[in-house]
């Protein structure tokens, strides 16, 4: 029995200890300096109207009177002290951000802010991005994201590279314009940066290769014009390169073959023409290619299809000619290929019809000939998914009529399907000899019982 109740007795020391961490008079000794106190109280006033924080969070590291959006971390010289290391503003249960808010520069001086997130938070009074002129502190920041303000508009401060300590700078989906500051190429440690959907335009700066612990560069959706930088080759750590929708023009420069861990890459929407560098065959990580209208004007290359990991390749609308290399039958983990509106000839890959992942194939608006080499099943199971309309030398077995119909092709021997002209002129294989009367009406009956 004693020793019941000592081991009771024991066990309660703990769980007594844990309790008295989280006791108010334990909380009031957590405190933070009067000094980046008052400049969070004052940033906080000029973003958010929700409350009056400095009535209804005296002490905003205090467990009973922290909000939403903050994070605080205690000082590495006393345990009690404690400082400002993240904040999150724009939707709940963040604090929101009132409609004449604008950017406190003042933020930049919270001495161990680490992580500083605006989302959807400058939507009504227009404001720019600015740091203090003279930036006493701020060497702990990290993150810095400002994304979906439509009110944040002019340039991209250069001082922004004062910052030596960002790992990720996100400034998507604002209204900044003019040119992407050299003065970025300096920011060492960054390893994401996304300026994607802005204004921006100019050049994309050779110095950019200076970023050597890049991860992703997200570039998307500006007005950014002249070539890829051939520097590009340098950020050997690269996984994601979206460079989609801008300006940009010339030939893909042949040192983007030495990012070996890219995985995904986009370059769609752009004015790139001739060839594909030498050394394609070197992107074995890549997954995704997405390099839809630009005017390519050249044969596809069939080192593509040595890109064992490919997922996804899209090259549609570019003016490619010549035939669909057979290689791409080798794309075993493909599931999408996007080859629409371009100039190809010849017959389409039987290779392609062993493709087990593909759940998208678009091979319209071509002019590809013969016997679609798919079967029945190939065809059910990509469905409307599967697009070869547009290819007036094309036509299925009559077998497999009713799945070519969905595909937008007709049946061979017909002269006309579905307002398509089906191999008029052209030799037909024996497997596509005229369909008898008979067996055209097996067709549409075997149509009709899957209705």
């Amino acid at each position: 029995m004693v020793t019941t109740i000592l081991s009771i007795l024991l066990l309660s020391v703990p769980l007594f200890s844990t309790s008295l961490s989280t006791s108010p008079l334990h909380e009031s000794t957590m405190s933070m300096e009067p000094s980046e106190m008052e400049t969070l109280f004052k940033v906080m006033e000029l973003i958010s109207s929700d409350r009056d924080w400095r009535v209804t969070n005296p002490d905003p590291c205090s467990p009973h009177s922290s909000w939403p959006g903050l994070e605080c971390k205690p000082s590495s010289d006393n345990p009690n002290l404690f400082h400002v290391s993240r904040l999150n503003f724009g939707t709940p249960p963040n604090p929101t951000c009132k409609p004449t808010s604008t950017f406190p520069s003042l933020v930049f001086t919270l001495p161990s802010l680490q992580s500083l997130f605006f989302f959807n938070c400058f939507t009504h009074t227009n404001t720019t991005l600015s740091l203090p002129p003279h930036l006493p502190s701020s060497p702990n920041l990290r993150q810095l994201s400002l994304k979906s303000n439509q009110a944040l508009m002019g340039p991209i401060p250069p001082q922004i590279s004062s910052l030596k300590s960002l790992h990720t700078l996100t400034l998507s989906q604002n209204n900044l314009h003019g040119k992407i500051p050299t003065e970025l190429s300096t920011l060492s440690s960054l390893l994401h940066l996304d300026l994607s959907y802005n204004s921006l335009t100019g050049f994309i700066h050779g110095g950019i290769g200076g970023l050597r612990s890049l991860l992703v560069m997200d570039l998307s959706y500006n007005s950014l014009s002249g070539p890829i930088p051939a520097s590009i080759g340098e950020l050997g750590l690269l996984q994601k390169l979206d460079l989609s929708s801008n300006l940009l023009s010339g030939e893909i420069p042949a040192s983007l073959s030495s990012l070996g861990y890219l995985s995904f890459l986009a370059l769609s929407n752009n004015s790139f023409k001739g060839g594909f560098p030498g050394g394609l065959t070197k992107l074995q990580n890549l997954q995704y290619f997405i390099m839809d209208d630009n005017p390519m004007f050249v044969t596809l290359p069939s080192e593509l299809g040595s890109l064992s990991r490919l997922q996804e390749l899209r090259l549609a609308n570019s003016g490619y000619s010549g035939p669909i290399p057979e290689s791409f039958g080798s794309l075993s983990k493909l599931t999408t290929l996007s080859l629409q509106n371009n100039r190809l000839t010849g017959g389409i890959p039987e290779e392609l019809g062993g493709l087990s992942h593909i759940y998208h194939l678009n091979l319209s608006k071509n002019m590809l000939n013969g016997v679609v080499p798919f079967n029945e099943s190939f065809m059910r199971r990509l469905g409307r998914s599967l697009d070869l309309s547009g290819n007036p030398g094309l036509c299925v077995n009559g077998e497999d009529g009713f799945e070519g119909a969905k595909a937008g092709i007709g049946v061979c021997g017909n002269s006309r399907n579905n307002g398509t002209v089906v191999m008029q002129g052209l030799p037909l294989k024996s497997s596509c000899a005229p369909v008898l009367l008979s067996n055209l009406l097996l067709v549409l009956l075997g149509s009709l019982s899957m209705f």
